[in-house]
């Protein structure tokens, strides 16, 4: 019998999770303790009655401000201490269309993310940056100091608001992949690890695409989709932009999500694959490498790449009958094609609470440990670029260092003094920056402010 590949194996086991599911009562599921908590009222209220009137005319919206403060307390790849900074506006925004055209759930739906101050502590510090990042201590660094357009989609129901249908300048977060809410401040404890495969990207990047959603049953929902995989996506000129150029070619998802409660406790699950019809680049070149190091047609070429993810997120505890606080466990994984992706494994286990003191019933507390693998073949590249170049000393700048594994660990507590405002101190270890045995391991004192307009 033919052996299934890892995709196969998702696959079916997903087939089998919907075929074995009953129906289940999702009426009363409420995720506030999974940790999608829903923001407070604003700062600015109703701004004199303007946020009501434009509600009243189906659009809504929310704005807020984020930053992300990281010091490195101990270890490291380089010991001096830094104070890193980063900030973000984000406007996330819908227009209902129904009550105009009479289209179920027609709506668009739009996001703009303004980021500021090009400032990472693992690149600074805590990483020897002669190897691909493969963590971040301040998880909405990325892409610069840039405005950017997100999304810009045109959605709406069928077969009684069973099926949704979206299309346009699209992010994969409207969609897939939605288990594991963002609220860590390292960037492998913050949501699902879909975004691993870089074939899309979360939050403030947009392709074209489009995708479905249909629900088999009240809480199992399948989902897939058509998503261009342009890997100039991320590029300064392509902020805004409307054109394809750059695509290599298109990117087909499957994913199934569960949605179900357990000792009327509500979790949410789910497991997904995706294929990307674009050319892919092998990394180890071995004996190509003779051709030249920045060839890139030293590298093999095929196109089956693929790369699988799965979640879950479970309240498995209720504080004196409430709801809205107690503990959640999380879960969450993903293995690529480790022939052309440098991170071929990451996991990460999640704890939750809302709501621990009696007097802080909106406070959290959260503590997260997530596993990098490197890729072999990228690894064996590294060893193989060393040979070439007659090198074996890790002090040698030139040096091509060889990575492995990395553990890193979060703690966080989040306070909520008035309702516009979250304010996150935490503490951050990493064992194996990099996942380099040579780079000392390192603490990191964390703080990130939330604020809701």
């Amino acid at each position: 019998m033919e052996k299934l590949k890892p995709s196969g194996l998702l696959l079916f086991s997903a087939m089998s999770l919907a075929s074995a599911c009953a129906y289940a009562d999702v009426n009363a599921w409420n995720a506030t303790v999974l940790g999608f908590d829903s923001p407070g009222a604003g700062l600015t209220g109703n701004m004199a009655g303007i946020r009501p009137l434009l509600e009243q005319n189906g659009f809504s919206y929310n704005l807020s401000y984020l930053n992300e403060l990281a010091y490195n307390m101990a270890g490291g790849y380089r010991h001096d201490r830094y104070l890193a900074y980063i900030d973000q506006f984000s406007l996330t925004f819908s227009q209902d269309l129904e009550k105009y055209s009479g289209i179920a759930d027609a709506k668009i739906e739009g996001n703009i993310v303004n980021r500021n101050h090009d400032n990472n502590l693992t690149t600074k510090r805590l990483q020897d940056t002669r190897v691909n990042i493969n963590d971040s201590a301040q998880e909405s660094h990325g892409t610069g100091s840039i405005t950017r357009l997100g999304w810009l989609t045109f959605s709406r129901t069928f077969d009684q608001r069973r099926l949704q249908w979206r299309i346009g300048l699209m992010n994969k977060l409207q969609t897939f992949d939605q288990v594991a809410p963002c609220d860590f401040q390292m960037l492998m404890l913050c949501g699902g690890k879909s975004p691993n495969s870089f074939f899309w990207s979360n939050w403030n990047i947009h392709t074209w695409g489009t995708t479905l959603a249909y629900r088999l049953t009240p809480g199992i929902t399948f989902k897939t989709g058509i998503l261009e995989q342009n890997p100039h996506a991320s590029d300064r000129s392509h902020a805004w932009s409307w054109s394809t150029k750059g695509s290599k070619g298109v990117l087909l998802p499957v994913e199934l999500e569960w949605k179900t409660q357990i000792n009327s406790l509500p979790g949410i699950y789910n497991i997904g694959v995706q294929y990307t019809s674009a050319d892919q680049y092998d990394l180890y070149r071995g004996k190509s490498q003779k051709t030249g190091l920045t060839d890139p047609e030293g590298y093999k070429r095929y196109k089956d790449a693929w790369f699988a993810w799965a979640g879950l997120n479970q309240q498995v505890t209720r504080r004196n009958g409430d709801a809205q606080r107690g503990l959640s466990l999380g879960l969450n994984t993903g293995v690529g094609d480790r022939r052309s992706n440098f991170l071929h494994l990451a996991a990460a286990v999640t704890a939750r609470y809302r709501g621990l003191f009696d007097a802080r019933p909106e406070d959290w507390t959260g503590i997260g440990v997530s596993y990098i693998d490197v890729s072999k073949y990228y690894s064996r590249n590294q060893q193989a670029k060393n040979e070439l170049a007659h090198l074996s000393d890790y002090r040698n700048a030139l040096y091509n260092p060889v990575p492995g594994q990395a553990v890193n660990a979060e703690l966080f507590y989040r306070f909520r003094p008035v309702s516009w405002l979250e304010l996150q101190p935490g503490i951050q270890y990493w064992h194996h920056p990099g996942g380099l045995s040579e780079t000392q391991d390192a603490w990191v004192a964390e703080f990130k402010t939330s604020v809701t307009f």
